[in-house]
């Protein structure tokens, strides 16, 4: 039987893949690893944000060479307050992904510029008629359609931009509510990248994923003029559509992809629920696909579902938080919730972010006055 292309070969390159790969070059460096992705570059053009203390001290070394930039503090802006906040925040970015894959990959690990025409236990055929053989095949191919699944949406339009002046950030802005309400919760996300550089996010939590680009990007130019910043240049342009889980199946949601092939990252629903944030749990994937004793298809294939479906599990309590934000508030007044829920200690915050709520941080998140009305809050907990 000749001996198959890759150990391990992964379809897409975004950053699940990057990371599952640079997990299994550094504890499995015997394995041959191999990318394929159908664009030029590995991550396309994105950045991709956490807290600090998202991730353990392992998960931390391993996503350290991807964080481009780091801040101490953060900065929330709500119509009943302005907050600065010391929990740390980090920013990773596409060209270090692909910059680190490059290094890490000998060339026959990194097939760039080819679609991937479909996958199967042990085979990837490619657009232009190759098929990759491998002893394991992963599909990090990104999200897709997710009947089985009760989604909202967090989707944002950012322009990287220069500005004229300093803009006097003393870090990002993770969150401006203060700014006028449309198509659901909307606040702009801020990251200075440096002293006159910026990335200006117009966001929104929305019922539905459609993006008005123009119509964002004048409102970004908006906010920049009523910041006092002056835009000598855009630099850049991103955009993003991250889901918010609700509800649903995961089990019949990962069914529908092929047996043996495991999905990984949004498609796997390995994303934190209630920001679509997927960095962390793309880290925690990856050392523990990396970990594995057995690195067969079928033995990563169990491994992975598994792994999605108790994470699935686990967030139950944040699916409950995001019925009440979509069903339960009016679109325009969800800003109301997250003020309230942004007032806590920045140590519940930030167990929050990293998934690990405690029981006492759910009674505390729940007690006091609710930001909607009872009526409705309890028609969204009978409903979905």
């Amino acid at each position: 039987m000749p001996r198959p292309d890759h150990d391990i070969l992964i379809a897409g390159g975004g950053l699940s893949a990057g990371l599952l790969a640079l997990a299994l070059r550094k504890y499995r460096p015997e394995l041959r690893v191999g990318i394929v992705e159908a664009g030029r570059t590995f991550g396309g053009n994105h950045t991709w944000s956490s807290f600090e203390s998202d991730l353990d001290a392992e998960g931390a070394a391993l996503a350290a060479p991807l964080i481009a930039h780091r801040w101490p503090v953060h900065l929330l802006r709500f119509p009943a307050y302005v907050r600065e906040v010391p929990l740390g925040y980090q920013s990773a970015t596409s060209d270090r992904l692909h910059k680190v894959l490059e290094e890490a990959l000998p060339p026959a690990g990194r097939i760039l510029g080819v679609p991937v025409v479909s996958v199967a236990p042990g085979r990837v055929t490619l657009a232009d008629q190759r098929v990759l053989t491998a002893h394991a095949v992963i599909d990090a191919r990104g999200q897709r359609a997710a009947p089985a699944l009760r989604l909202g949406f967090q989707k944002f339009v950012g322009l990287e931009v220069e500005l004229a002046r300093p803009h006097g950030l003393p870090g990002p802005v993770i969150m401006d509510a203060t700014v006028d309400q449309h198509d659901g919760y909307r606040f702009v996300y801020t990251l200075p990248f440096a002293e006159r550089r910026v990335l200006i996010e117009d966001t929104y939590y929305a019922d539905a994923p459609a993006l008005d680009r123009a119509g964002l990007e004048r409102r970004i130019c908006a906010y920049a003029a009523a910041q006092g910043w002056q835009v000598t240049r855009v630099l850049r342009r991103e955009e993003g559509v991250l889901p918010i889980a609700i509800g649903g199946s995961i089990a019949r949601h990962l069914a529908g992809f092929p047996p043996g092939v495991p999905p990984v990252g949004l498609a796997a629903g390995l994303f934190h629920p209630v920001t679509g944030y997927s960095f962390p749990d793309a880290v925690r994937l990856a050392l523990h696909v990396a970990r594995l004793p057995d690195l067969s298809g079928a033995a990563i294939d169990r491994a992975v579902r598994s792994y999605a479906v108790a994470a699935w599990d686990r967030r139950r309590f944040y699916r409950l938080l995001n019925k009440m934000l979509f069903h339960a508030a009016e679109p325009e007044q969800r800003w109301r919730v997250l003020q309230h829920f942004n007032r806590l200690d920045p140590p519940l915050v930030g167990r929050f972010y990293a998934g690990g709520t405690t029981f006492a941080d759910k009674l505390r998140i729940l007690s006091g006055k609710p930001p909607v009305p009872i009526s409705r809050a309890v028609a969204a907990l009978v409903r979905a």
